[in-house]
């Protein structure tokens, strides 16, 4: 088995439209203008004025004491979970959350904790599924520490959680003395798309992250905001995990020019989900899911082609989308993709089928 990415066929190609994750965006003329121009210093010893701005922007946005500046989402949820676990801890969160689908077995390999997966459609839960996963204290239980939502819900289609449904379940986690954490990885796309302010979406967050590389459209870097005492320790585990930074203002005033320019503008990029997905539903054989944010997922089976099949048709006409399933595939809208370029897609995916 091959772990290590494969670079890309040169017998494909040249990719036209690029549906396959908001991670594929290019930084842009504007951002890599003011990255060139960022005052930087080392940030390991505290003398990178940009990294500090961030910090304290992002722990102003999302209504905490204080924030670190970290590589990768990633390593956020991974700090997260290290900084509030202990190994023989459970973790409780939905079933198909990040940090059980996508981050190598990391809660387990790291901080020696087990995840109890929810159900819930949308990659939600209710309150009422939440308190029939609370375990009796006993000696033999596993101490349930940590209560972790997703906002939005990658494979919940990038659903949105509803304010009073996400309130309600992190006050219900509280109450029962667990901390509660939420990965932010495309948290803007849900403000923008509820209309609800960010630090009220955290509120009853312990922890919390925002990913810059995504639809904000950084070339990398992601921020941990909590409490002070706790950001001071995940400080001793970002040394750890090799996190510690030197001229990181070059990367930082990337993420402060995205707070600056590409909150705002994600409400194109669902418009544009929006917009796939309408044309996506008038061709035979794909079942497409509502959007509600800048991800589209549909299902390939009654075409009679894997999800891994389309794509690869697809991709022989220069357009990516990303498989989640053996029919279920998504399709990802972000800055770099216009309405042109949705009306393209369609356009191939129409002509994959046909042919």
């Amino acid at each position: 088995m091959v772990y290590a990415p494969t670079r890309p066929d040169p017998s494909l190609p040249p990719v036209r439209v690029n549906l396959y994750s908001d991670t594929q965006t290019k930084p842009s003329a504007g951002m890599k203008d003011a990255m060139m121009r960022a005052e930087v210093g080392d940030e390991q010893h505290g003398d990178d004025p940009t990294v500090h701005e961030l910090c304290d922007r992002m722990a102003a946005l999302l209504g905490k004491e204080a924030a670190v500046f970290l590589p990768s989402g990633t390593m956020c949820n991974q700090i997260a979970i290290l900084t509030h676990c202990r190994p023989g801890d459970e973790i409780i969160a939905h079933e198909s959350a990040h940090i059980i689908t996508s981050e190598g077995g990391g809660p387990g390999a790291l901080t020696g904790v087990s995840i109890l997966g929810l159900p819930g459609p949308r990659g939600m839960f209710v309150v009422d599924t939440l308190r029939a996963g609370f375990r009796e204290k006993r000696r033999n239980a596993p101490p349930q520490t940590l209560l972790e939502v997703e906002q939005t819900a990658n494979f919940g289609g990038g659903a949105v959680w509803p304010i009073a449904q996400l309130d309600a379940v992190l006050q219900a986690g509280k109450a029962q003395g667990l901390a509660t954490h939420m990965d932010g990885a495309r948290l803007m796309n849900a403000v923008v798309a509820a209309g609800v302010p960010a630090h009220e979406m955290t509120a009853h967050c312990d922890s919390v992250w925002l990913d810059f590389t995504k639809g904000l459209g950084a070339p990398l870097g992601a921020v941990l905001c909590g409490p002070a005492d706790f950001i001071d320790q995940a400080w001793r585990w970002k040394q750890r995990l090799g996190g510690s930074l030197r001229q990181a203002g070059v990367c930082a005033a990337a993420c402060l020019y995205a707070l600056d320019h590409n909150v705002d503008r994600l409400a194109e990029d669902h418009g544009n989900a929006q917009r796939l997905a309408r044309g996506l539903a008038q061709i035979e054989g794909l079942a497409v899911e509502t959007p509600e944010t800048n991800l589209v997922f549909f299902d390939t089976r009654a075409t009679g082609l894997t999800a891994d099949a389309f794509a690869d048709r697809v991709r022989q006409e220069g357009v990516m989308i990303s498989t989640m399933g053996k029919y279920r595939a998504r399709a990802c809208t972000h800055l770099d993709v216009d309405a042109a370029g949705v009306d393209l897609a369609l356009q191939v995916m129409r002509a994959a089928l046909a042919g």
